[in-house]
């Protein structure tokens, strides 16, 4: 969440920005920094009573001080009472409010998104190309019907290479972020709502994910900012597993940067268009992710955001994927985060590019929602936390069948896959 200092003190700065991304008249500033006023306001008149309480426990308690103090002791019962209500409901304006774009971000959705790297070209078929649905089925590597049979629309099953391709892809990155010293993590699926709170995912985002436990489905929880402890979600991506590592910590500044990348199958429940050209794998309930994540200073946060970029980068390279990298505007980005690059590849059937890797940065966001900081000679502070998909397989796959794909319905499969895969070309089942 914004600090309310930054707000009250930079209100006219901090309201262009998030024009960026919100409509005018949709949020009020001086709302939040009049219900601040009201708490500390509080503080004041409680701190008050209680130094009287202290002087009173000092004397000799007789009747009249015995009563005085009953009295001052209800008195602060009552202000603490105000003053929860009041934290709440700052805690609830300050919720609804998204991070603050960086400066080089433009106003606007989807139409102001800047393309700023272009990798390898478009393939160009001579024969009648096929899209990855009838190459994953005539190949024998996804199965839907089966999948769709278990589960329902939105999932499918990995059969046969289609599972060795997977697992390839997983491995590669796995050895990539293992040469760059990240360190491996992995995290439980289920998370409860406090964690889902600190990731941003919660208040704006509970119908998006996948609910267990006790008040779980249409009706379950509370869609404001408070959480309960007794519900889980799926996570929706590792980013918010690997956060809430931290969730509560002091870290020591010396530790920082700590870099970390961890697995986990990813469950969203909105699954996208029901377009034509996005069945298949573009689109699902379920997929596998590799996520990379930093806590760092505020002072090198930004380097370590470009990072995270060119890591993702660099593995969609070295399967030799066209592929295009993109700096989001303001409104297509995800609330919690300050920048957001994505890295997209090119699907021929499709005729555009679609994302495979999401690099943000949350500054001190998520930071403060999560209450992770580190400790500094003038005290403890909030890190900053940037995480990027590293990388998603769900498009990837689509975008190895398409672009790599042959006259004969065959596909060759990317050098740094084929150890794993066991061979060098996929071809159809006699």
């Amino acid at each position: 969440m914004l600090d309310v200092n930054k707000i009250r003190n930079q209100k006219n700065e901090v309201e262009k920005a998030l024009l960026k991304r919100m409509e005018k008249g949709s949020f009020d500033l001086e709302a939040t920094i009049k219900i601040d006023d009201k708490r500390k306001e509080l503080i004041a008149k409680a701190d008050e009573l209680k130094a009287e309480r202290n002087k009173f426990s000092k004397t000799k308690p007789t009747p009249e001080i015995i009563a005085e103090m009953k009295k001052v002791g209800e008195s602060i019962k009552e202000l603490d009472e105000k003053l929860a209500k009041a934290e709440e409901e700052l805690k609830e304006k300050l919720s609804a409010l998204p991070n603050i774009p960086a400066d080089d971000v433009v106003a606007g959705g989807k139409e102001n998104n800047r393309v700023i790297n272009t990798f390898g070209k478009k393939p160009e078929f001579k024969f009648q190309a096929k899209d990855h649905v009838e190459l994953a089925t005539s190949l024998g590597l996804i199965d839907y019907e089966r999948a769709a049979k278990m589960s329902g629309a939105g999932f499918w099953c990995y059969t046969g290479d289609g599972a060795l391709l997977e697992w390839a892809l997983l491995n590669y990155f796995v050895e990539f972020h293992k040469k760059n010293k990240y360190e491996f993590l992995l995290l439980p699926y289920l998370l409860n709502e406090v964690s889902a709170y600190a990731s941003g995912h919660l208040p704006k985002f509970r119908e998006d994910l996948f609910w267990v436990g006790k008040g779980s489905g249409e009706n379950g929880g509370d869609t404001r900012s408070r959480v309960s402890t007794e519900n889980l979600c799926l996570d929706a991506t590792s980013e918010m597993m690997v956060l809430n590592y931290h969730r509560d910590d002091i870290l020591n500044g010396e530790e920082l940067p700590k870099k970390y990348y961890s697995y986990s199958a990813c469950f969203r429940r909105e699954a996208g268009s029901y377009r034509k050209e996005e069945r298949g794998m573009i689109r699902g309930h379920q997929f596998n992710k590799i996520e990379m994540f930093q806590f760092t200073k505020p002072e090198d946060s930004w380097m370590a955001f470009e990072e995270l970029v060119k890591n993702a980068e660099k593995l969609v390279e070295g399967l030799g994927l066209n592929f295009q990298t993109v700096q989001l505007a303001a409104e297509d980005a995800s609330a919690a985060m300050a920048k957001t690059i994505d890295i997209e590849v090119w699907i021929p059937s499709m005729g555009i590019y679609k994302e495979v890797s999401s690099v943000s940065n949350a500054l001190d966001y998520q930071a403060r929602r999560a209450n992770i900081r580190y400790r500094t000679e003038s005290g403890n502070q909030f890190v900053h936390t940037l995480n990027g998909s590293g990388l998603a397989t769900s498009r990837l796959i689509p975008a190895i069948l398409e672009q790599f794909q042959n006259e004969d319905g065959s596909v060759n499969v990317p050098e740094v896959l084929q150890k794993m895969v066991g061979k060098g070309k996929l071809e159809i089942r006699k």
